[in-house]
Order: structure tokens, then sequence, then C-alpha cells
């Protein structure tokens, strides 16, 4: 049983990669953050339901965040979950006080009818937890249009 294992184990360290040993080889910076430039962000919208929309249907949702630190807050990087929303946000540095958005523009042509349930994911300069993701949900009604038949 033992030596099976061993020759099942070995055959895959041989066949797993076809790619020689070193080759393609891409490093990835792990730096660490500099905590002197860390801030603290209280998100006042974080789940935002955007009631019942039709099918064909754009929503723009929105999020507000506030800077309650005392250094500049940056939205590093701001993504959708999914291809069916287009993510925005307040670019440069948000003040000590002030209050930035993110928002998110979402195409009912690109899911499906019914309850919808999706994330944007935001990192900012905060320290323990920079990473944040905002969910909006809804509903859609109707129908896909049915495409055009070309002649």
């Amino acid at each position: 049983m033992i030596a099976s294992m061993a020759v099942i184990l070995l055959a895959l360290h041989f066949t797993a990669c076809d790619e020689a040993p070193g080759s393609n080889v891409t490093l990835v910076d792990i730096s660490t953050p500099d905590s002197a430039t860390f801030t603290q962000v209280k998100w006042l919208d974080s789940l935002v339901n955007f009631g019942t929309m039709q099918m064909g249907e754009t929503k723009t949702v929105t999020f507000r965040m506030k800077n309650i630190g005392n250094k500049p807050l940056f939205l590093t990087n701001v993504k959708a979950g999914c291809g069916c929303t287009v993510a925005d946000f307040t670019k440069g540095a948000i003040a000590p006080g002030s209050e930035g958005i993110v928002t998110g523009e979402f195409d009912s042509n690109k899911s499906q009818t019914g309850e919808v349930h999706k994330s944007i994911f935001v990192t900012t300069n905060t320290p323990n937890g920079v990473n944040k993701t905002l969910v909006f949900t809804g509903k859609i009604d109707g129908h896909k249009a049915l495409p055009v038949e070309k002649k």
C-alpha cells in the first residue's frame, strides 16, 4: 500500500507541470505596508438594498465612509465581485474628518431575475482588516429580452 502511494506521488510530481524548474518564475513583492500612513475608516453604509427593479434596468448603489483617523485615507483597490457591476470610488486622499464614496453600477441585463446579492471589495490604508466587503441586494422582476435573430 505504501509503495503504491509512493509511486503515485512520484508520478504526479513528474507530470504535474510541463515547465522546466526555474522557468517563468514570477516573484511577488510581499512588502509590509508603512504603518506610519495608516488611518481609520468608519463605513456609514456597508449593506444597501436597492429594492425591486425591472430586467433591463441599471441601478447605482452608493456606500459612504468617513476618515475618522488623523492621516489621509486612500482607497487603494476597489473591485466588483462580478461582471454585472462596475465599481467607482473617491480618488485621491480623503482628509481626516471627510467622507468618500464607493459606487456600484449594477446592470440587470448581465444577471438573472429574482433575488440578487452582490459584492464590492475595497482595500484601504487602515490597519487590521484593510479589506472591506460592501454588499448590495435587491430583486429583479421581468424576463430577459430574447436575442434578435439575424437574417
